[in-house]
C-alpha cells in the first residue's frame, strides 16, 4: 500500500489559466518531493497523444524517482479500454481506473457486463486491474452489481465516497457496500456550506480532516495497508477570487496538507 498523488491535485497548475501548465514530469518530482510513492494519470487526455518516446521518458523519470505510476480514464468501450490498457504496458502501470459513462457513452448494467466480459480478461492476461470508480453518475448498486456480474478478480472498485453525496448516497453506506471490492481509493474531503442569502449550499472540497469525510471509518473498513490497496489524494478546489495565483497558492497547500496528513495516520 502506497500513498500518493494524482493529476487532479495540479487541476488548477495544468488549466488553461496556467500560464504554463505543468508537464507530467513535473508533477512527478513534486509528489516525490512532497513523500509520495504513487501518482495517478487520470482524466488526462493528452496522455493519449503522446509517441512511444514520450511516454517512455514519464516511464524512466517515474522510476528514477522511485514512484509507482497508475492510469485513469473515463468509458469502458472496448476499443478505449484496449488503447489504455496499451498505454499501461509502455509505462509500466498494473491499475487503470475508469468510469462507466463516458460523454459519448452512457452504457446500462447489461451492456457494460457485456462489454466489461470482453476487455476485462486482456488486463488480467497483462496483469492489470481496472477499477471502475464510484460517482453520482451511476449507483453503487448498479456498480457493484456489474463488477459481481462479471466475476473477475481483476476488476474492482475504485473507491471515492463523496462523488456519491450528488446522487444522495450517504458515503458511510457507499464505504460499506464496496469495501469487498475496493482496489483504489480517492482521498478527498468535502463539506455543504450556505450560498449567499441562504438560497441553497454549495458541496465543494475541504482540506483533509476538516470536512465531511469519514476517513477512519474508511480505513477501519477497506484495509488498505493490510490489502495493499494504494491511496490518492485529490481535491475539489474551487477557484478563488483573488485569482489564479491565490487558486494555485492554496492547491499546493492543500495537497501538502493531504499527504502529511496521510502519512501521520500510518
Amino acid at each position: 500500500m502506497a500513498y500518493g498523488l494524482g493529476t487532479y491535485c495540479y487541476f488548477w497548475r495544468n488549466s488553461p489559466y496556467a500560464p504554463a501548465p505543468l508537464t507530467v514530469e513535473q508533477m512527478l518530482r513534486d509528489t516525490r518531493e512532497l513523500g509520495g510513492d504513487v501518482f495517478q494519470i487520470c482524466d488526462y487526455p493528452p496522455i493519449g497523444t503522446f509517441d512511444d518516446a514520450r511516454l517512455a521518458d514519464i516511464r524512466a523519470t517515474a522510476e528514477d524517482l522511485g514512484i509507482t505510476l497508475e492510469l485513469g480514464t473515463r468509458g469502458i468501450r472496448r476499443g478505449h479500454l484496449a488503447t489504455y490498457l496499451e498505454l499501461a504496458g509502455k509505462l509500466g502501470v498494473t491499475l487503470v481506473r475508469s468510469m462507466m459513462n463516458s460523454a459519448e457513452h452512457r452504457p446500462d448494467a447489461a451492456e457494460a457486463t457485456f462489454l466489461l466480459r470482453e476487455s476485462v480478461p486482456a488486463y488480467a492476461e497483462r496483469g492489470v486491474t481496472l477499477g471502475l470508480e464510484t460517482y453520482e453518475q451511476v449507483a453503487t448498486d448498479v456498480l457493484l452489481g456489474v463488477v459481481r456480474a462479471v466475476d473477475d478478480p481483476n476488476l474492482g472498485i475504485v473507491l471515492d465516497p463523496g462523488n456519491c453525496v450528488a446522487a444522495l448516497e450517504r458515503p458511510r453506506d457507499v464505504v460499506d457496500a464496496t469495501a469487498p471490492y475496493v482496489v483504489n481509493m480517492h482521498i478527498k474531503d468535502f463539506a455543504f456550506s450556505r450560498r449567499d442569502g441562504w438560497v441553497g449550499f454549495t458541496l465543494a472540497g475541504r482540506p483533509l480532516g476538516e470536512g465531511l469525510l469519514d476517513y477512519t471509518h474508511m480505513i477501519e473498513t477497506v484495509r488498505p495497508e493490510q490489502r495493499r490497496i494504494n491511496q490518492i489524494v485529490e481535491h475539489w478546489l474551487p477557484w478563488q477570487d483573488e485569482g489564479f495565483e491565490a487558486t494555485v497558492r492554496l492547491e499546493d497547500q492543500w495537497t501538502r496538507h493531504s499527504i502529511t496528513t496521510l502519512q501521520r495516520s500510518r
